[in-house]
């Protein structure tokens, strides 16, 4: 049985280095970061966003997330399996 982390232990994504082109490949279709299921967004201490791939645990660049993906990219499950799968 796993035990959940408490919130205090989860890593920091503000420590998380940018992802660059190696990992971001450009992307014409719906496969972009944005769409991905690794992909989360933080507020930062100063209230900015973060874009975070939990993957690669990265930093997104603004505006990488809408043109980009990586190879590792995963269709989000909420959109595969339904919102609440285990109710149906």
């Amino acid at each position: 049985m796993t035990v959940p982390l408490p919130l205090s232990a989860e890593p920091c994504p503000e420590a998380w280095p940018y992802l660059d082109q190696a990992v971001l490949q450009p992307s014409r279709s719906r496969q972009v970061c944005l769409t991905c299921h690794w992909f989360r967004h933080h507020a930062a201490a100063s209230c900015i966003p973060l874009l975070t791939c939990r993957l690669h645990h990265g930093l997104i660049a603004h505006g990488e997330h809408l043109t980009r993906r990586c190879q590792g990219w995963t269709d989000d499950m909420v959109r595969r399996k339904g919102w609440a799968p285990e109710g149906a």
